[in-house]
C-alpha cells in the first residue's frame, strides 16, 4: 500500500486536494483515508455507541445500511494504516499529520516549522494542482506492509485454488538474549538491492514443487523490542512442502539479503555483523 500525507496549515485547501486525489487514485486501486480529529468524538456519550464506549467496551464496532466504523481506544496513526493495509487499500491518503516521519504533500511553506520532516513535495495553497503528477510521487513511494496485506496478496493469486494451506512467519526483535536486554534494532539496506534479492528467492523457491506463491518483506529503520521485522508467507498444495519452504525460505533470507543491523541494548550501542535478524 502507497501512503502519503497530504499537510500544511490551516485553510490551504489539503481536503481539497484530498478528495482530488482519491478520485484520481480510485481508478488505478482501492483507496483509504485517515483523518487526524484530535477535537472531534465519532460517537458522544449520548449514542448508543458513546454508552457502548464509556461503559468500558475496549472496541464498538457500528454498522449501519452502507457503513461500518470501528472505534477503539488509545488509537495511533500506525493503527489506522496497518488496518487500512490489511483491508486491501492500495493506496492510503493521510491528511494531517505534518508532524509525523511518512511522505508528504505539503501545501504552503513547509520550512516555518522544524518539526516538518520527509517534505517530497511543496504546493502552493489553494491552487490548481497537477494531478497526474501526483498520482505518479505516490506512486512511487515504499509500500506500507502488513502480514494481513502479504496474506491478501498471496490469497489473490489465481492459482491458490490449488493451494491446501498458508503458512507464515513473522520475525520480531527478541528483547532478552541470556543476559542482553535489547532495546531496539535498527536495520539498513540498500533498497534495490535487498528487493530485488528477496524477489529472486522468492521466484526460485516457487518452482519447487507443490508451492502455489512465496511473498517476504523485511522492515528497515529503528524497530523496537517486541515489533515486526520480517513476514515470510507461503502457500502450497500440502503442508509438507509447505512448513520446509518456509524455513528455507527464512534462512536464505538471512543468508542473502544484504541487510545489516545496529543494536540498541542497555550495555551500549553497537552494528552487529550478521547481515539480518529476525529471531
Amino acid at each position: 500500500m502507497k501512503v502519503i500525507c497530504v499537510s500544511g496549515y490551516k485553510n490551504t485547501g489539503k481536503t481539497t486536494l484530498v478528495t482530488r486525489l482519491v478520485e484520481a487514485l480510485s481508478k488505478k486501486g482501492q483507496v483509504g483515508t485517515v483523518k487526524l480529529m484530535f477535537h472531534h468524538r465519532f460517537n458522544p456519550a449520548g449514542t448508543d455507541t458513546g454508552k457502548h464506549f464509556d461503559a468500558g467496551a475496549d472496541a464498538v464496532v457500528a454498522i449501519t445500511d452502507s457503513e461500518l466504523v470501528t472505534i477503539k481506544r488509545d488509537p495511533t496513526l500506525e493503527q489506522a494504516l496497518d488496518s487500512l493495509a490489511d483491508s486491501g487499500m492500495d493506496f492510503a491518503i493521510v491528511e494531517g499529520a505534518k508532524s509525523s516521519s511518512l511522505p508528504k504533500i505539503f501545501l504552503g511553506d513547509a520550512t516555518q516549522s522544524k518539526d516538518i520532516e520527509n517534505v517530497v513535495v511543496s504546493l502552493p495553497e489553494k491552487s490548481d494542482w497537477d494531478i497526474e503528477s501526483l498520482v505518479k510521487l505516490i506512486q512511487e513511494q515504499e509500500d506500507w506492509v502488513t502480514l494481513g496485506s502479504l496474506v491478501r496478496k498471496i490469497k489473490s493469486n489465481p492459482d491458490i485454488r490449488f493451494s491446501g494451506g498458508i503458512a507464515t512467519f513473522t520475525g520480531i526483535v527478541r528483547e532478552v538474549t541470556g543476559k542482553t536486554h535489547t532495546q531496539a534494532l535498527e536495520f539498513e539496506k540498500y533498497p534495490d538491492v535487498a528487493d530485488r534479492a528477496m524477489e529472486r528467492i522468492c521466484t526460485e523457491m516457487k518452482q519447487k514443487e507443490g508451492i502455489i506463491d512465496i511473498l517476504m518483506h523485511h522492515r528497515t529503520g529503528l524497530i523496537k523490542a517486541g515489533e515486526d521485522i520480517v513476514y515470510i508467507v507461503v502457500a502450497a498444495g500440502h503442508r509438507k512442502e509447505l512448513f520446509v519452504t518456509l524455513v528455507d525460505a527464512l534462512e536464505r533470507l538471512k543468508d542473502e539479503v544484504p541487510i545489516w543491523k545496529k543494536e540498541f541494548t542497555l550495555e551500549g550501542d553497537f552494528w552487529v555483523h550478521d547481515k539480518s535478524s529476525e529471531e
